[in-house]
């Protein structure tokens, strides 16, 4: 009960009974059009049907996901729970959404970091001011080997700092590993901190947005998907493993 109580909490919406999509409901011809016109400065992606009979899955941009009745006067913003499996199936939704080519991702933008035999791959992107992103490296990622990790340096906004430290490091090694290393591991800068170099910092921001990537980290596996934050190392092996199948 403690659990569902959390789930409750942090979707901000009232949860509803979901079961199998209902097969007999379709989605009004013009409710896309209605929506588009309530919400004029929003990119409505699609729209479909939802397990719950009358409401509909609207996904907005990339993968904003909320809820419109038929009418398309209102407008739910949170999870929709299902409760015999406690899932929030709005990030399960999300989730399946945040997909991308692997093989399609610009990997001469990104730092190259080969473990063991590099066999396995993954994309991370990466703040350098980002605690959860040295969480990731120095929990996550200790003693992950046989992967060849690609880091795309993504400074966010609120980090002042970190974007003239992103350009430092991709002018020190480019797309190697050592200035990375090296500040990630023992907080240590390039000597002199050179910002003048060719970088892909503001392209990987915009590719970054392009993916629906707003936070940090940002894992990309090899099938596609793609999961924020600093999972634990259990559950990243799981996910390289499931990856390569």
């Amino acid at each position: 009960m403690k659990k569902l109580t959390r789930l409750l909490a942090a979707a901000g919406l009232v949860a509803l009974t979901a079961c199998s999509v209902n097969a007999a409901d379709t989605v009004p011809k013009d409710l896309k059009a209605k929506l588009q016109k309530q919400l004029p400065d929003q990119e409505i992606t699609s729209v479909g049907v939802s397990p719950v009979k009358g409401l509909y899955e609207v996904v907005l941009g990339k993968n904003n996901v909320v809820y419109a009745d038929e009418s398309g006067a209102y407008v739910f913003v949170g999870d929709l729970i299902q409760l015999s499996s406690k899932q929030s199936l709005t990030e399960a939704r999300k989730t399946e959404l945040m997909k991308t080519d692997f093989a399609k991702l610009p990997f001469d933008r990104a730092i190259k970091e080969v473990r063991g035999d590099g066999s396995r791959k993954l994309a991370v992107f990466s703040d350098p001011d980002c605690p959860f992103c040295h969480k990731l490296e120095k929990e996550s990622l200790n003693g992950v080997t046989n992967v060849t990790i690609y880091t795309f340096l993504f400074p966010l906004p609120m980090h002042q700092d970190a974007e003239r430290k992103s350009v430092a490091m991709w002018c020190a090694s480019g797309t190697g590993p050592a200035a990375w290393r090296a500040w990630m591991d023992n907080n240590k800068l390039p000597e002199p901190a050179k910002t003048d170099c060719a970088n892909p910092v503001k392209d990987n921001l915009a590719l970054g947005e392009q993916l629906g990537i707003s936070g940090t980290p940002a894992l990309i596996f090899t099938n596609g998907k793609i999961v924020p934050g600093a999972i634990p190392k259990a559950k990243l092996e799981e996910l390289l493993a499931a990856a390569a199948k």
